[in-house]
């Protein structure tokens, strides 16, 4: 089998810093809240953060960009090295770092300081852009793309080219495959100014956006523009086409959005590397963008695990095992999330094979003993243990999905085992649900958690409904009476 040509990114690196503490009283001398720290996390930014994303998908990753002598550079280079490989150019002054100062979550204030020039480029980037199976130009307004224009419009001749554009950025090269603005973005670009911002009454409505999107697509001349609407989902314009598709986001995903255009862009060149059509690419970004935000976006330690550097000095409890994060999906960051504002965990576990009332009621009962109910799920290897040949019905994709739309259910985990023991001891819930004829000490998770101080409640269910009573007469066979 051939292998797979490297996905070339190219763009500003920024090394990013989140301070995040508590503000729970004002400074003695002046009206300004005292942030208590309780940690102190750095990463790539911009291009760098791009980059990170795209080689956490299995392809090889070349990062081009600007680096200089400083230390945000060389903290950049530990972060991404060995994972992504790095063409560099020659940065005149310092990396650009930008500080996000945060209560519970909440931003205070930014703080931009550093920046430069980059160099020109060598002949290095010249061979990784010619190399390339897809490129992705993240953009960040630094000059870099600038530079290096009519590099990248050879590029865009012979390969798919994503564009991820910035109103300060140059304007994506004609021929580029797929332009990513977002929806302030393509306002500003779309205005005669180029000035970024929401008039008072402008027009917000999708139509809208895929009007911005058509005039974009015709001014840079690119196969298609889709207009990234965060937890909205997407809109994409196809040059030439009719109407605008919109591409809603699969569920509403509750956390930081920070790098989640980033994520998306990621996506999409990959996609389109690997032969998808635009709208085919768009969706994939649209669904892996959700999924980054609700797994804990930046913050999610398995994007960064490994980094030693990126440690919290603050001495945060370490991350679990990043082979365990995936399981995990956004579970995990909302439970630390409602437990940071003092709420109330609670999860239930099942195999959901087949939804009925009996579990519909169940979840709607749970939901309310506490401030989010996450479900714990089967596998399908796990059905197949507990419930026989022929078992599941439906595939866990199916399942998840089905359990995600309900809006009384918050979070939906994974696990493999027989019982969700293992899960549990990673989420931590305050109260443990169980619906039937279970008595508390009977249930296998009640020892874990006692652990932390957890509580199992056993409640109600529906009589009369049961998934193998749904599939015998699904299949023809009479009901079972109880005796």
């Amino acid at each position: 089998m051939t292998a797979k040509r490297p996905l070339v990114v190219v763009g500003d690196a920024l090394l990013d810093q989140d301070i995040d503490g508590e503000a729970t009283r004002l400074a003695p001398d002046a009206p300004a809240p005292v942030l208590d720290v309780v940690a102190d996390r750095t990463r790539p930014g911009g291009a760098g953060l791009a980059a990170a994303l795209a080689a956490r998908q299995g392809r090889e990753v070349v990062l081009v960009t600007a680096l200089g002598g400083d230390s945000a550079s060389a903290a950049v280079r530990e972060a991404l090295e060995p994972r992504v490989r790095l063409v560099e150019l020659p940065l005149e002054g310092s990396l650009p770092v930008k500080t996000r100062v945060r209560a519970r979550g909440r931003p205070l204030v930014r703080i931009d300081r550093g920046g430069g020039t980059p160099g020109p480029p060598g002949e290095a980037v010249r061979a990784v852009l010619r190399a390339a199976g897809a490129v992705l130009v993240s953009d960040y307004g630094r000059g870099l793309a600038a530079a290096l224009r009519p590099q990248l419009a050879e590029a865009a001749r012979g390969r798919p080219c994503v564009w991820d554009p910035h109103p300060r950025g140059a304007h994506p090269v004609p021929g580029v495959r797929l332009a990513t603005p977002n929806a302030a973005e393509a306002r500003a670009w779309s205005a005669p100014d180029r000035s970024a911002g929401t008039a008072a009454g402008e027009d917000d409505s999708l139509r809208a956006h895929g009007a911005r999107g058509a005039r974009l697509a015709q001014r840079w001349r690119a196969a298609a523009v889709t207009v990234t609407l965060g937890g909205r989902g997407a809109i994409l314009t196809r040059a030439g086409s009719g109407d605008p598709m919109y591409l809603p986001a699969p569920y509403a995903a509750d956390g930081d959005p920070c790098g989640a255009g980033d994520c998306f862009a990621a996506t999409a060149a990959i996609a389109l590397a690997d032969g998808a059509l635009p709208e085919e690419a768009v969706q994939q970004a649209v669904a892996e963008a959700a999924d980054f935000v609700a797994a804990g976006g930046v913050g999610n330690p398995a994007l960064w695990a490994g980094a030693a550097h990126l440690a919290d000095p603050a001495g945060a409890s370490p991350p679990p095992p990043a082979d365990a994060l995936p399981h995990l999906g956004g579970a995990l960051a909302l439970a630390e999330s409602v437990r940071a504002r003092g709420g109330t965990v609670v999860a239930t576990g099942g195999c959901f094979d087949l939804l009925h009332a009996g579990h519909v009621g169940l979840l709607e009962n749970a939901r309310r003993t506490g401030d989010c109910l996450i479900v714990c799920v089967n596998s399908d290897a796990s059905v197949r243990r507990l419930k026989g040949p022929g078992r599941p019905i439906t595939p866990l994709a199916d399942r998840v999905r089905v359990l995600a739309g309900l809006g009384c259910v918050d979070a939906v985990a994974v696990f493999d085992e027989d019982t969700p023991e293992a899960l549990l001891r990673f989420l931590r819930p305050e109260v443990w649900v169980k619906g039937g004829d279970y008595s508390v000490d009977a249930l296998p998770e009640t020892a874990a958690l006692r652990e932390w101080g957890g509580q199992a409640l056993v409640l109600p269910y529906l009589d009369g409904r049961s998934t193998t009573e749904l599939a015998r007469r699904a299949a023809g066979a009479p009901a079972r009476t109880r005796p």
